[in-house]
This record gives C-alpha cells, structure tokens and sequence, in this order.
C-alpha cells in the first residue's frame, strides 16, 4: 500500500474551489403536496468537468456508506463536508414520466414502503420515505427521495454531478432538464451499457460507462472513445483489462466502487484517474480536506 507520502504527489484538487454547500433547506423533504417537478431554472455557469486534474473522488449515491444514500440531506452533507469533487445519484422513472432518485426498481430495501418504483406517479412519491440505516454515522431524519430536477438544482452549478440513469426511457425528459438548466458541461449521464451513452452523447450530454470485472475482460473500450466520456472499471477486474482501458483514448477512467485503501491504492497505480466510494470521507487522498 502507498504511504501518505508517497500518495500525496498524485493528487490535486480540480481548479475551481470547493465551497460549502448553501445553506437553504434542503429541498422538499417535507413537502406533502405534488409539485411541477420539470419547471425550468436559470443557473449560473456550472463548474466544468473539462477542468479535472489530478484524482477524483465520486461520492456514490451521495456516499452511502457514510450518509443515507441517494438522499438530498446525505448529498448536501457530502457536498459541505468536501470530501468529494463529483456527487452520484441513482436515476429512475415513475408511472408519470417523473424522474427520482433511486437505486432499486422497488421501494423495499431503502424506505417505509414496498412495491415497484415505477408503479407510483408524482402525487403518491410524496408519502414514500427514505429509512435511513441506523448503522450510518450521525443522525438522520426520514425524508422523501428527491425529484432529479430537485437534485439540479440544489447542486447544479455548485459541483459536478453523475446522475445513473436506471431506466433508459427517461433519456429524453433527463436530457432536457440538464440542457434547460445549462448543465450540460458539468453533468454526466450514466449507465452499464455504451449503447445508451451513445444516444446520451447524441442529445449533446457527457456520458458514463461503468463496466463490471467480467464485462471488461472481453470490452473493447477504444471502440466508445467517441461517444463516452468517463469509463469506470470494476476495481476486481484483472490488471490487463485495467489498463486496457486506461489506454482507450477515453478522456476519464475512474473506478468503482472502491471501499477500501488497498482498492483505491491499486487501481491509481494501474493508471486509474478517479474513485467511485461510498466512503469518500474516508478514502479521499491526501488534499482533499473536509
């Protein structure tokens, strides 16, 4: 394993500051009633990702490890704690159309209820509560999983995000709610599979791949360069298929998801340029300070 010493010289912060989190509420979280969940906002000029350097850390769904996963409370913490220069969210569809964050098709292992996420629309997302685990550092309060429009515009213009797009359906309404809000620069859409990142790409938005340790033993990922802006290997993946990758011509190859030093340690050392955690708190480099 790398000493401090030896770590620190990899690492420097992208150029733009990191500052704390505004401190507004967080949005919506007790709202009871439906909302207009696609209204349009003007933002300011966003941080972009073409100002990376050095290595970046992703907090995965929020850093879920750390805060309630994708949880506007868990992110707006990660976000004032600093820990991390990329927030990640989970993306899915409801019955309506709407865009929420989500990892799961069902409601059943992260909130009060059960059932299929895409079963519910706008009006009955307002009874759905996140349970956050009581084995989470701090304390949390039950809270309504945010809208994808709310999470741009909390964050939006204030730190890079990566939205996963579960449900490839959504594409065109998720397309739409970044260019409106002029975040096409500082907003990568995700998935495991190149082809949605090619037609991502096509709606003028930067893309993610992530690829697990057995799909990348046999991808070809200088075939994507084109198309896909970040590839995230499996940090399980053979030291061959690693730097495979890393020599794609892909701009970013980070890794995911990387819990542990020994993880983060190895997959820099194969050339890796960022992490994907759910402990950013824990495994941000030398220089990133809280």
């Amino acid at each position: 394993m790398a000493t401090k010493a030896a770590f620190a010289p990899m690492v420097s912060l992208f150029t733009l500051a990191l500052v704390a989190a505004p401190s507004a509420p967080a949005a919506s979280a007790g709202r009871t009633g439906p909302s207009a969940p696609e209204q349009t906002v003007s933002r300011p000029v966003a941080p972009r990702l073409s100002r990376l350097s050095g290595t970046t850390v992703t907090a995965h769904r929020g850093g879920a490890l750390e805060v309630p996963e994708n949880s506007m409370q868990g992110m707006a913490a990660t976000r004032r704690r600093g820990y991390a220069h990329v927030l990640d969210a989970d993306i899915r569809r409801l019955r309506d159309g709407t865009l929420v964050a989500m990892h799961d098709d069902t409601l059943d292992r992260t909130t009060d209820q059960h059932g299929r996420v895409g079963a519910l629309d706008w009006k009955a997302w307002q009874k759905v509560r996140l349970t956050p685990r009581s084995s989470l550092p701090g304390q949390w309060r039950p809270e309504r999983p945010p809208a994808a429009r709310e999470i741009l515009d909390r964050f939006g213009g204030d730190i890079l995000l990566m939205l996963e797009l579960k449900d490839p359906e959504g594409l065109p309404r998720l397309a739409r709610l970044i260019r409106e809000r002029h975040l096409t620069h500082s907003v990568l859409v995700e998935s495991n599979d190149p082809q949605v990142a090619a037609a991502a790409h096509r709606e003028g938005l930067l893309t993610a791949v992530w690829r697990s340790a057995r799909q990348a033993a046999g991808d070809r990922p200088e075939r994507w360069k084109d198309y896909v802006t970040m590839l995230s290997v499996d940090h399980r993946a053979a030291a061959g298929d690693v730097r495979r990758a890393v020599r794609s011509g892909i701009t970013y190859v980070w890794s995911h998801t990387v819990n542990t030093r020994a993880a983060r340690d190895r997959m820099l050392k194969l050339g890796c340029e960022g992490i994907v955690t759910d402990r950013p708190g824990s495994l941000a480099p030398t220089g990133v300070e809280p």
